[in-house]
């Protein structure tokens, strides 16, 4: 049904286009080829600053925490807004003479780590069903506290040294200031457009067509649909879809943590078992921007792992990535089809879990 000769295909996401080659996924590699990434057995670490009793930076001491726990992140990349606002000039040195084109604006927020388990060794792939479903009520109780405050929410990820992950104590976070992120805004104006056009849902359209196709459909329960989109960039690439009406994270109901605990744990193990290593990637969910319509929005989540060919060799977004447009080396279709085989597997040992 589509083509394996070179083409480009159109993210309808964000407006983008990815140039797919799949005759260059037989090119000789004689490239990097990282050390294939391993994790420590021990439940504690003495030397972790996020492992339960530890202290970490500026003297802070973590609790005996069991399961999640949630803290202020003591490096945030936003600082909180002051209790009453005073306006603070920003100056680049220039400021008398600068040009129209040079902006800038004021901006703050908050930044919370999500630590996933007390357990050192415990990634979403080892927990189990009740671990995992735990964790998402916690995620989105941050979630609904934060977006009470913030426009725009943002839960993500960053597993494996290979995604610059400082600590390899499982952990997410979670980042939420009143600016439009770019690439949410870019989201918002893209499933916009499509609503004022055809009157319904772009994801919601996406996921009926995808389901119905099931060409690049990896896993599939009554809640959710996961595919390596069409428009997908990195090689093993998904995207994780909401079957129902939730625009983010603070409208799932108790059945939907459920379901989407299964397809989060069948996926974290499907990756695990692609080559046989615990899978690095980078991943976050996009929410819908609070204060706004969101009949356009679909609650959804990408997952964006670097690996290409093995354990130790990883896609690098350079050259013609950066100066042109993402490049992929296989379609779609045939990383879904590696992907679904193993999910199938690990829907198995899921099922046990439960």
């Amino acid at each position: 049904m589509f083509s394996e000769a070179n083409h480009r295909r159109h993210n309808a996401l964000t407006g983008d286009w990815v140039l797919v080659s799949p005759q260059r996924s037989h090119r000789p590699w004689s490239g990097e080829s990282g050390s294939a990434v391993s994790e420590s057995d021990a439940e504690y670490q003495d030397n972790c600053p996020l492992c339960p009793g530890n202290e970490r930076s500026k003297g802070r001491e973590n609790p005996m925490y069991l399961g999640p726990y949630v803290f202020e992140n003591d490096f945030p990349a936003l600082a909180k807004p002051p209790s009453s606002r005073v306006e603070v000039s920003l100056s680049l040195g220039v400021e008398d003479d600068k040009p129209a084109f040079i902006t800038e604006e004021q901006t703050a927020g908050e930044c919370r780590v999500i630590c996933f388990d007390h357990r050192h060794n415990k990634t979403l792939a080892d927990l189990k069903h009740p671990e995992l479903r735990n964790l998402l009520a916690v995620q989105q109780r941050e979630y609904s506290e934060l977006a009470a405050r913030y426009r725009c929410v943002t839960l993500f990820e960053n597993k494996g040294g290979m995604m610059g992950c400082s600590q390899p104590h499982p952990h997410g976070q979670i980042w939420a200031h009143d600016h439009l992120s770019t690439i949410v805004a870019g989201e918002d104006r893209q499933q916009k457009q499509h609503f004022d056009q055809y009157g319904s849902a772009l994801l919601a359209d996406y996921q009926a067509w995808e389901s119905r196709v099931g060409d690049r459909t990896v896993f599939e329960n009554s809640g959710w649909l996961v595919v390596v989109p069409y428009w997908a960039a990195w090689p093993y690439e998904t995207l994780v879809m909401s079957k129902g009406r939730q625009a983010h994270f603070g409208q799932l109901l108790a059945q939907d943590l459920d379901t989407l605990a299964e397809v989060l744990s069948v996926l974290a193990r499907c990756y695990d078992a692609l080559f046989n290593c615990p899978f690095p990637y980078s991943m976050g969910w996009h929410n819908a921007p609070t204060g706004m319509p969101a009949s356009h929005w679909r609650l959804h989540a990408h997952f964006f792992p670097p690996l290409l060919r093995s354990a130790t060799v990883k896609k690098h977004m350079v050259g013609y990535e950066m100066l042109g447009e993402p490049q992929r080396d296989l379609t779609p279709e045939s990383a879904a089809a590696q992907l679904r085989p193993l999910a199938a597997d690990a829907v198995q040992l899921v099922t046990g879990d439960t």
